[in-house]
């Protein structure tokens, strides 16, 4: 079986990028159960990973909702994020091995984890007339210990192998302000928007995870509670049947030939499973990052700029401080301030 997570992070801001990942695990099951229920990672793997925040440097790492593992006020706020993330990302299989490699940069992140926008290629090709992007060489880890993340990927792999569990894979759609505002412009839509990019992971989860059966928790933004017509316009050749719809939880089953889909829209997915919460921390670290990278664009230019993390008030605040600075340098609007 395989189990898989999509979440978003930087949907409520209007600086800086949306971020929506995808995280695939592949889980032995017992025989005989058909079908067998949706195993709990957690419980499996918690000599290892917990889900109680922690900034500590060692020990186990921590797996869970990225909004409450980061706390961008405190000096070592992206240690749980980044730990858990790097961590995670060093057991991922290539092939037959683990990758076993830890990133030294953002640009080797993207590397290892960006699926290329339908269109309009990958992040690196897409960061790059960015200014405050350049060329994404901000050196990684930030505020975890290398050692440490290397020591306990060994730790969290044994944990995976003695439980029948792999990592297969962790993508990830940086969705810049340019790229976010022409999409906007298309679907005139914020949730549409957004629920495009969340179909591209489907459709990268569906045509990568090969396995007869496979479970897809996505984290539900919005009041939105019937995705039948979408799902049936994106897999056109395979049938659906809707195994519930409620405020909760849209629950569908896709089939094509012997393989069978669930796909599940659940409000607080990332509670719910192991790998939406990782695809949450995972949409999170990167944001963060480009963020740090925009705010020392911007404090270049003026020492006395107070950093931002983004959000509506503060975000505007931001850009209101910024704006004749942007007029010197030539920099549009529309690569700096999302329109919604």
């Amino acid at each position: 079986m395989i189990v898989a997570g999509i979440d978003e992070a930087g949907l409520g801001p209007v600086l800086g990028p949306l971020v929506v990942s995808g995280v695939a695990m592949r889980v032995d099951t017992p025989a005989g159960e058909t079908p067998p229920p949706t195993p709990d990672l957690w419980a499996m793997l918690d000599a290892a990973i917990s889900r109680k925040s922690s900034r500590k440097k060692t020990g186990p790492i921590t797996i869970g909702d990225s909004k409450k593992l980061y706390n961008r006020k405190k000096s070592n706020g992206l240690v749980p994020l980044e730990r858990g993330v790097l961590t995670m990302l060093s057991t991922r299989t290539q092939g037959a091995q683990p990758q076993r490699k830890i990133p030294t940069t953002l640009a080797e992140l993207l590397g290892d984890v960006d699926l290329p926008l339908i269109g309009s290629g990958g992040a690196m090709q897409r960061a790059k007339p960015y200014a405050w992007y350049a060329d994404c060489e901000l050196p990684l880890p930030r505020q975890a210990g290398p050692t440490d993340i290397e020591l306990t990927g060994n730790a969290v792999l044994v944990a995976m192998r003695a439980a029948g569990i792999e990592l297969l894979d962790m993508q990830a759609q940086p969705i810049f302000a340019g790229d976010y505002n022409r999409m906007i412009a298309a679907t005139q839509n914020k949730s549409t928007t957004t629920f495009d990019v969340t179909l591209n992971l489907l459709m990268w989860l569906w045509n990568s995870c090969r396995d007869d059966d496979v479970r897809i928790i996505v984290d539900r933004q919005g009041g939105r509670v019937h995705y039948r017509t979408p799902l049936q316009r994106v897999f056109p050749d395979c049938s659906l049947k809707v195994i519930g719809e409620t405020q909760l939880r849209s629950a569908y089953l896709l089939r094509a030939g012997s393989r069978t889909v669930e796909v599940s829209f659940v409000v607080g997915g990332e509670s719910a499973c192991l790998a939406t919460a990782l695809a949450s921390m995972l949409s999170k670290y990167l944001r963060e990052l480009f963020m740090e990278m925009f705010n020392s664009y911007w404090l270049q230019q003026l020492p006395d700029l107070k950093p931002t993390a983004g959000y509506y008030v503060d975000g505007n605040r931001f850009y209101g401080e910024i704006q004749n600075e942007m007029q010197k340098l030539g920099i549009s609007e529309d690569s700096v301030l999302r329109c919604r």
